[in-house]
């Protein structure tokens, strides 16, 4: 029996966007898997959107917030009610390529790892691709995640049966680096890349990756609230990160032709 893969998507007003999101789940060339949607509150059509496909796959399940909470929540509602001995997430925005899960699921099957992600590519908010790869280091320790975010979310997949059910803390952005770097020390392995890209990552106006301001704010949090350094450590942290990420990550973002 192949083991169960849980995927976790967040939403919120994601009418845009969820149907190509699910669609490129079901289009896994590996078939023994489960998402989870959990809705923020959306007021747009992304819960009949939703329904439409439970209707017809019984694989995909849908949790309801009371109350707007946020994407960590959101997250750890997912994961609480994933039934998976590998966990993996997919914003609500983004798509996979067909090949993703069955690649990620034999690396951690093999034993060799207990986390594995990808590199990908990125679009804009029409689909259309910017022609930017965001390569994945072939080996991720956890020294090395430190210094800045190497997992592209949307890419990385944890085993659960061996780490147990990672979430993370109530950060308004970034918790996902928070989710690796518990993941990858928990493991005491590194994490391995996968060179192929196996996601497409949706750039849009409003999204921390085009405003680097925000970026850095929100980086010093994950230092300062969720990791509980020091306000000196933090700021050290922040020194290594602005290094780490505008000198050294940036060879990682290979122009395509």
């Amino acid at each position: 029996m192949k083991p169960l893969v849980s995927i976790i998507t967040p939403m919120y007003n994601s009418e845009d966007f969820i149907s190509e999101s699910i669609c490129s789940v079901q289009n896994q060339t590996y078939t023994n898997w489960e998402l989870w949607l959990i809705d923020d509150c959306s007021s747009d059509k992304t819960i009949s959107l939703v329904n439409q496909f439970i209707k017809d796959d019984s694989r995909i399940h849908l949790l309801q917030n009371k109350i707007n909470s946020g994407a960590a929540i959101s997250r750890n509602k997912g994961i609480e009610a994933s039934k998976g001995a590998y966990i993996a997430f997919l914003d609500a925005d983004d798509f996979w390529l067909p090949n993703k899960i069955v690649q990620q699921v034999a690396i951690l099957n093999s034993g060799k790892a207990d986390v594995c992600f990808s590199s990908y590519e990125q679009i804009n908010e029409a689909g259309n691709p910017l022609h930017i790869k965001v390569e994945a280091l072939s080996i991720l320790s956890y020294k090395k995640l430190l210094k800045s975010n190497y997992v592209g979310n949307l890419t990385g997949m944890y085993n659960a049966s061996v780490l147990g059910k990672i979430t993370s803390p109530n950060l308004r952005k970034r918790q996902d680096w928070l989710i690796w770097l518990k993941a990858i020390e928990t493991s005491g392995k590194p994490a391995i890349g996968i060179p192929e890209t196996l996601a497409m990552y949706r750039v849009r106006e409003n999204s921390m990756s085009a405003n680097k301001f925000n970026l850095v704010k929100h980086n010093y949090w994950v230092y300062k609230k969720g990791l509980g350094y020091s306000t000196l450590q933090s700021l050290f942290k922040m020194i290594v990160f602005l290094k780490e990420h505008f000198f050294v990550k940036s060879k990682q973002n290979k122009a395509l032709n």
